[in-house]
């Protein structure tokens, strides 16, 4: 039921206060001054800045003290309006503390109900003290859907009119994207970021979108947004897994839901350290063009009680406020290790990874989860059970073709041909090295170049900075101690879970 219907019907039924948690306060008003004109009910607004609006009248009745608080003689006009009377108070929620309020709106709650009358409070957050919280009706006042986006969209289509110099005409398929993209943002954020991309870019572009949602997630404190700078073509490798990904890459889509498939939950990454897992988190993303939300555990947890499960709802809340789009929990076995109660936090590990935990299970909104970890002994088992993610992937380290591509993509990076190297070599003598290792190897060589080319020549021609050589490479290869030697025992009892309990992103037919 769409909510100034539902909201219609509660005014109807006669409940007599009614709190609406919205951060459109505008679209709420506009909502219910819509319901008292269709049903014949007239609508009083107040706010602290600027009083009651209109006027009330009042009627015949016991004289009231002189001088109430503005938030105490809003309640006490209400006893003095007439029949089928709306309130709408705004921001009502600070007054709530009070003990002269709390007791005002317990007397109301008896008193609207024969003549016909209805509080409603308005406010982005909903506190509300346990006296009161019987005698009033919880309703929350979602964001614009996408069927009320499209007409705000041709409406702006409309205003632009035929300018030349303005390009308006979209596909039906970037015409749900774009919907999609700004479904997250308030109808005035909507309005604003539509005119700014029209007046910035002259068309209607997804990179301003993206800077707005920016926002919000920089705003919330929980959530870090990373835009889409990485492709696939960016890792190395791993082709079972990008196999899988570009099948899902329309799953979020109007038309996937049309043909009966659902909103794919996630995909937990699991691997040696090194290997990629993060590059892959972020080039998801950018493949499915979807704005990308880190979760960053640790701003979760507060130091007061109840916090940090506030925290956990808070960050789940803006996530789907911002659907699609994908939620990145990188190192997640580090995240929740305390779910077991047994890290002296009495019990808030277990508390904020259950309302994790319970969301991954039953979520709606198209929030794609990437998931990563590098210790699979510390993630709980209620995490890895069928249900939670689509697929549980394990990337192990590159095979000697994987190592040669990951050369290859590094040098390329770095504006070198990877024609003018010797890259079978290189993969041939690193085996055991991780993708990071070998870019840390070609970082390492240009150091070296860098270094000869800047030392004074010495009877022969300088060379140029740009002229690293085999040599370079093969002495940061020799230089550099692999993970997978230092941690040997440990990786091989990784590989050895890993093979039958998990889906391997390559083949490795290399090695």
């Amino acid at each position: 039921m769409q909510p100034e219907a539902e909201l219609e019907v509660l005014i109807r039924a006669r409940y007599p206060i009614i709190y609406v948690v919205s951060y459109e306060e505008q679209r709420v008003e506009e909502g219910i001054r819509a319901i008292c004109e269709r049903r014949g009910r007239t609508l009083h607004t107040w706010s602290i800045t600027r009083g009651i609006r209109p006027p009330v009248d009042r009627v015949a009745g016991p004289e009231r003290p002189a001088k109430l608080d503005p938030e105490l003689e809003v309640l006490a006009l209400m006893k003095e309006a007439p029949e089928f009377t709306v309130f709408l108070l705004k921001d009502f929620h600070p007054f709530l503390k009070d003990h002269r309020v709390k007791r005002l709106i317990r007397d109301l709650s008896d008193d609207l109900l024969p003549r016909k009358q209805t509080l409603v409070l308005v406010s982005p957050v909903m506190e509300l003290p346990p006296e009161i919280e019987k005698g009033v009706t919880i309703m929350n006042w979602p964001l614009m859907s996408a069927q009320e986006i499209e007409p705000l969209l041709d409406q702006v289509v409309a205003s632009v009119g035929e300018r030349k110099e303005v390009e308006t005409a979209m596909e039906p398929v970037q015409k749900e994207l774009l919907i999609k993209s700004v479904q997250g943002l308030t109808k005035l954020e909507i309005e604003n970021v539509l005119a700014r991309s029209l007046i910035e870019k002259r068309k209607f572009d997804l990179e301003v979108v993206s800077a707005e949602k920016k926002q919000i997630a920089a705003k919330s404190g929980l959530l870090e947004y990373y835009p889409p700078l990485n492709t696939l073509s960016d890792v190395g490798g791993l082709e079972l897994l990008k196999e899988w990904l570009d099948t899902r890459k329309g799953s979020l889509t109007d038309k996937a839901r049309d043909f009966g498939l659902p909103n794919p939950k996630g995909l937990l990454i699991l691997g040696v350290q090194g290997c990629g897992k993060s590059l892959l988190a972020k080039t998801i993303a950018s493949e499915w063009r979807l704005p990308l939300l880190r979760l960053d555990v640790g701003r979760i947890f507060g130091s007061l009680v109840g916090q940090s499960e506030q925290n956990m709802r808070r960050a789940i809340a803006i996530a789907e406020s911002l659907a699609p789009c994908c939620l990145w929990a990188d190192e997640i076995e580090k995240a929740f290790a305390g779910t077991s109660g047994a890290a002296g936090d009495s019990g808030t590990s277990a508390r904020v990874f259950a309302t994790f935990l319970t969301w991954m299970q039953e979520k709606t909104k198209p929030v794609f989860l990437v998931a990563t970890a590098n210790d699979i002994s510390k993630l709980p088992p209620e995490m890895l059970r069928k249900g939670r993610f689509d697929e549980i992937f394990f990337v192990d380290l590159p095979d000697k073709d994987e190592r040669a591509d990951i050369f290859a993509i590094h040098l390329r990076k770095r504006k070198r041909d990877p024609k003018n190297f010797d890259l079978a070599t290189f993969a041939e003598i690193t085996k055991g090295y991780s993708g990071a290792e070998i870019e840390q190897i070609v970082v390492g060589a240009l150091y070296r170049a860098f270094a000869r080319a800047d030392e004074p020549a010495k009877g022969k021609r300088k060379a140029k900075a740009t002229d690293v050589t085999d040599a370079e490479i093969r002495a940061e290869i020799e230089a550099v101690v692999p993970l997978s030697r230092m941690m040997q025992e440990e990786i091989a009892w990784l590989r050895d879970w890993a093979e039958k309990r998990t889906r391997p992103s390559s083949d490795r037919k290399g090695d």
